[in-house]
């Protein structure tokens, strides 16, 4: 069966989506062929949570990273907009996103219907408190290293960093999003971080169209009903369409 015969008139879509969504937007990825750890592999340091906490000059760096971050910027690409479009048609869209940036928020989809497992760079907190502020707030003091001002604990960006656990309760929206899908799109991830990527495993488990939306291969293409290949920002508005006929 045709793929557009498998997704017409489906009302229940699950949506993972990784950096590959948002380059159009001005974002770097990192895994990609131009990615950030791509070029500069020691820079996956800073996104450590052990050198983090341990070493003020990878929070210095990290912290120069984001003060000037492309995301600040951007703004909602094709992609973004039509899976927003595809919400407001009538079918109920989740979107599970390994993003920081918010840009699906920006596109019109409800807050609610997004899960960030990765968190936000929009919010930052104290690693020592429950300080939680915007961050815009933290790099208006234009410091090097900025330090909570309840407790002076590190402040991090509200991210999960690598050797932090996903916010549990949000895993486990996510994971039912995946097992209630009729079609599930995997877009623009690599698909080789854990547990985000397994979502793709409950959903075919599920029995769940899984559409893969990505440049390069990933370690769930065999296991995709369909793996697409072309451009994000034309294939995904192509798909929208397709499923809203």
């Amino acid at each position: 069966m045709k793929l557009h015969d498998r997704i017409r008139g489906a009302r229940l879509i699950g949506v993972l989506t990784g950096a590959g969504i948002s380059t159009a937007s001005g974002i770097p990825d990192y895994r990609g062929p131009d990615g950030v750890w791509t070029r500069s592999p020691d820079a996956v340091n800073a996104f450590t949570l052990e050198n983090f906490m341990a070493d003020a000059a990878v929070r210095r760096e990290f912290w120069r990273g984001y003060a000037g971050h492309a995301a600040w910027r951007a703004e909602p690409n094709a992609a973004h907009r039509a899976l927003a479009e595809l919400d407001g048609s009538g079918a109920a869209v989740r979107v599970l996103t390994q993003n920081v940036d918010g840009l699906h928020q920006k596109a019109g989809l409800a807050a609610r219907k997004v899960l960030e497992l990765h968190g936000t760079m929009h919010m930052t907190r104290c690693t020592s408190c429950p300080l939680r502020v915007p961050t815009t707030e933290v790099l208006e003091r234009g410091e090097e290293e900025p330090r909570c001002p309840e407790c002076g604990g590190v402040l991090q960006l509200d991210i999960i960093l690598f050797g932090q656990k996903l916010d549990g309760e949000v895993l486990g929206r996510a994971r039912h999003v995946a097992a209630a899908a009729e079609v599930f799109l995997a877009i623009g991830s690599s698909l080789q971080v854990e547990p985000a990527a397994s979502l793709c495993a409950i959903a075919v488990q599920a029995r769940a169209t899984l559409v893969i939306v990505n440049h390069q291969p990933t370690p769930y293409d065999e296991d995709a009903d369909f793996v697409l290949r072309g451009d994000i920002e034309t294939v995904v508005p192509e798909l929208c369409a397709a499923i809203s006929a």
